[in-house]
């Protein structure tokens, strides 16, 4: 038995992936301890998961703060330059009183002490990332929230691509002062970068997601296995389908689904409301999941019926169409649903993931400033009345169920933990 931490800064949409494969480690046999932010400790104790805090500790319920880390132009910078960069002397102390006694590190996409833990511990690392953009590919280009127009030069090619995101890497140099000042302390090398390059664990890094979402590219780091979506939606904390919710679906046609899965939902604006006005000149029947922190939206009726959360893998499976943020949990749900999507993107990875659903053929996308009960409703109409965008999602739902993303990515981890190659001492 093998003594292993997964540590991870976010939402929901970052702790279920890690969720699903403590929860597999243990099955296995391992010790699983999952390292994250204060407000996850009673959710991963009803897990049965041993838990550690690791800074920086937010609260989900500062509306303010869920407004300002969504902002489409200036969220990532928030998340990146304000919050993690100084706190990461705290993150680091916390796992390394964490994996006190552990065989292995595993690492989630912006846990910048990571590099700087192995280098000082030695300890076994396996980095992941759980959206394609986090590979900034030239060959596979991303479409970032401050340049969506970006998506309509991919046949610049490669060359002109790393030459323009080497640029767009000279604008977050002034974001490095508090990390360099942390890793100088420590006798570390300065100039490691933990955004870009120095990110991945220089043994194997994992990439959870599908390949309909984004296929291995030739210029992402040699060491990746791609395994797949490794799914959990709470069904081992209080994942609950709400009774009302089942008898609902049981009694009518399926449903439009809105949803800005855990994280958008903190900013939701008039989201719901323009969305219940929309379902109604659609004569269509709704679902609002309004998030467990926001009073039910006004107007909901028999036909369009509202909740605070319900497990995504039991709802999208029976519904029209799914309406949503495309954070990469909420898309990947969805894709395995094998239903169309209509996406409104914040920002961070969401822009490329809603890109790249739309060039499958399985979704449409309108912007927040656009988004009101009148383009919602013109734009679902397209959708429900063009057979092919289901029949798309149909058949990208296939590959998405043809991977077994969490046992794939358990594997990987034994092979780590059986190998005596993979340390850095």
């Amino acid at each position: 038995m093998a003594n292993i931490v997964l540590a991870t800064f976010g939402s929901l949409g970052d702790i279920h992936p890690k969720i699903a494969l403590g929860l597999e480690l243990r099955s296995r046999g391992h010790k699983v301890t999952i390292a994250a932010m204060e407000w996850y400790r009673e959710k991963i104790g009803l897990t049965g998961l041993s838990f550690a805090p690791m800074a920086p500790h937010l609260d989900p319920q500062d509306s303010e703060l869920g407004r300002l880390l969504m902002d489409t132009k200036t969220g990532t910078e928030m998340i990146l330059r304000n919050l993690i960069m100084p706190a990461t002397r705290q993150m680091y102390d916390d796992i390394i009183a964490a994996i006190d006694g552990a065989d292995l590190l595993i690492t989630g996409e912006v846990v910048f002490a990571a590099n700087s833990v192995v280098e000082t511990t030695g300890i076994k690392w396996i980095s992941t990332s759980l959206a394609p953009i986090s590979f900034f590919s030239a060959t596979d280009p991303p479409v970032p929230p401050q340049m969506t127009w970006l998506e309509n030069l991919r046949f610049m090619g490669p060359a002109f691509h790393r030459a323009l995101f080497g640029i767009a890497k000279l604008t977050t140099i002034s974001w490095y002062a508090p990390y360099r000042e942390f890793r100088r302390k420590l006798g570390h090398g300065e100039n490691h970068d933990p955004i870009f390059d120095g990110k991945f664990s220089p043994h194997i890094h994992l990439a959870l997601f599908s390949k309909a979402l984004a296929e291995k590219q030739p210029d992402w780091p040699t060491q990746t296995e791609q395994t797949g979506f490794c799914f959990y939606d709470g069904a081992a904390d209080t994942g609950i389908m709400p009774p009302e919710l089942s008898a609902f679906l049981d009694t009518g046609e399926p449903p439009i689904v809105f949803t800005l899965g855990s994280a958008a939902v903190m900013d939701p604006r008039d989201f719901f409301t323009e969305s219940i006005k929309a379902a109604r000149s659609l004569n269509r029947r709704a679902v609002m999941l309004y998030g467990v922190f926001n009073e039910a939206p006004a107007g909901l009726t028999d036909e369009i019926v509202g909740f605070d959360y319900a497990p995504f893998s039991q709802l999208f499976p029976r519904a029209a169409c799914v309406v949503h943020q495309a954070g990469v949990g909420t898309t990947g749900q969805v894709l395995r649903a094998g239903v169309p999507h209509l996406i409104m993107p914040y920002g961070h990875d969401q822009q490329d993931n809603a890109a790249r659903c739309r060039r499958n053929g399985v979704a449409e996308i309108v912007t927040r400033d656009r988004y009101n009960a009148g383009t919602a409703a013109e734009m679902l109409a397209k959708i429900l009345a063009n057979e092919r965008y289901a029949e798309k999602a149909r058949t990208l739902s296939e590959t998405v169920r043809s991977e077994d993303g969490i046992n794939a990515a358990c594997d990987q981890i034994e092979n780590v933990l059986a190998s005596s190659e993979f340390t850095l001492n």
